[in-house]
């Protein structure tokens, strides 16, 4: 099967044994995602820290610290929009399908959540799962794909994607955000990750790309209710689980209404000028 051309060919076999066997949930990591040449092009069009300030949105919560996304893909450079066009591909979504055993999955045009994340110097994205549902659209997610496109990272910087067990007791997997590595994950109600304190210095910024796919089907397990992101505390981290986690629940959860209050105003707004 073909992929882009941007794309280092998949070796299928290898990877649908790999990530339908994989704990705690089915995953696969691939090295060397994208063709050598282009993806120094991608890194070197990354903007720092500062620079996606100006092109995003950025978070400061207890759960998301000093992390930048950009989603409106008209922002991104042309490399980027590069890499956006071939993860969404027809023949890419062939493949993981595929691998994965997930029909007809579907790219999102809007990027909800994903596109160009830039975290700095002391963030961190504590433990979850995401989303289930885009109620809009009636699109129920099924994977995550995140590219990493730091063409130097220690180990000491921090900053791994952790796989953690439905009960997030253990961390089963934690893999450095490796130049070119790409990390992609069924998206469930068990697939519990995040991302570790970053600790890289101050003119260094943790740089990746993130995509999810969809489907219009439901998933067989799902029991018909849809959630946004759900947070929990690492073992070791009992004072977030027990008072700043809970507090961030209830800020979420009023700015939440208020955005379905806006987003009503503006349909009913709508109705009587129509």
């Amino acid at each position: 099967m073909t992929t882009p051309d941007v794309l280092r060919p998949l070796d299928i076999p290898r990877l649908t044994r790999e990530f339908r066997a994989a704990e705690p949930f089915p995953f696969m990591v691939i090295d060397e995602f994208l063709q050598p040449d282009f993806a120094r092009e991608v890194a070197a069009a990354y903007p720092s820290f500062e620079g996606a300030l100006d092109k995003g949105r950025a978070f400061d919560f207890v759960n998301e610290k000093k992390k930048v996304q950009v989603t409106d893909s008209s922002k991104f450079p042309p490399a980027v929009k590069r890499l956006e066009e071939a993860i969404a591909s027809q023949s890419f979504r062939d493949a993981l399908s595929q691998i994965t055993g997930i029909p007809k999955l579907l790219a999102d045009e809007q990027l909800v959540g994903g596109g160009m994340h830039v975290m700095g110097s002391h963030g961190r994205l504590d433990v979850h799962v995401d989303f289930n549902l885009i109620e809009e659209r009636q699109l129920h997610r099924r994977l995550n794909i995140l590219v990493y496109l730091n063409p130097v990272w220690k180990d000491a910087w921090g900053g791994h994607v952790e796989l953690w067990d439905r009960d997030v007791k253990r961390c089963h997997h934690a893999f450095l955000p490796a130049f070119n590595r790409c990390v992609v994950f069924e998206t469930s109600e068990r697939s519990f990750h995040g991302v570790a304190a970053v600790q890289c210095p101050d003119d260094v910024a943790r740089k990746s790309f993130a995509a999810y796919y969809y489907t219009r089907e439901a998933p067989a397990a799902w029991d018909g209710k849809a959630h946004s992101t759900i947070f929990r505390a690492r073992p070791d981290e009992l004072l977030r689980g027990l008072v700043l986690m809970p507090a961030e629940r209830i800020q979420r959860r009023v700015m939440e209404q208020v955005a379905r209050a806006r987003r009503g105003v503006k349909k009913i707004v709508r109705t009587v000028r129509g």
